[in-house]
């Protein structure tokens, strides 16, 4: 490969790189997310039953779009387990809406311990997503609502606990 191929692919990779940063850190404006949709949705937990994202409404909602083959969604779910561990007896909920085959997500989340209900959502999710404001389709994506079920706020990317902590302990 020539210097100057080396160079052309390292301008196409840095601009592709500067442009999906750009994307995910340009939040949606809130009034665009239609969390009711969500609140709405009935997707199979783990067991197979159906569940009603609605049902937790009342608590601190987390909603997070994720799926095993993305590896910023596996680098926050240990942040999100500590989480619900620490807050959950004062009204915080995490459900997690995996996009992905059920096998791999079961497999997933007993390995890891996840302590906090997940929904195989598969590719309709995807579009569920949107319609709560995940414009771009990209994962992962998390909403935050209030007892109410109102969106305070919505993440493009990976989330860690020292970022989502103080977001969930004003709603608590």
């Amino acid at each position: 490969m020539t210097r100057s191929v080396q160079i052309s692919l390292l301008v196409v990779v840095m601009l592709t790189a500067a442009i999906a940063g750009y994307l995910l850190s340009v939040p949606s404006r809130l009034g665009e997310v239609d969390a009711s949709r969500v609140l709405e949705a009935t997707l199979p937990d783990l067991s197979g039953t159906p569940r009603k994202i609605g049902n937790w409404k009342g608590k601190v909602l987390v909603i997070n779009f994720w799926a095993t083959w993305c590896p910023p969604c596996l680098e926050e779910i240990p942040h999100f387990v500590r989480l619900q561990r620490q807050l959950g007896e004062q009204g915080l909920q995490f459900v997690g809406i995996a996009i992905d085959e059920y096998d791999k997500v079961e497999a997933y989340a007993r390995r890891n311990a996840i302590n906090y209900p997940i929904m195989i959502g598969q590719l309709d999710a995807i579009e569920l997503s949107k319609t709560a404001g995940n414009k771009a389709g990209g994962l992962p994506y998390t909403l935050v609502l209030d007892r109410s079920g109102r969106v305070i706020s919505q993440h493009y990317g990976g989330l860690t606990e020292q970022t989502l902590k103080p977001i969930v302990a004003k709603l608590l």
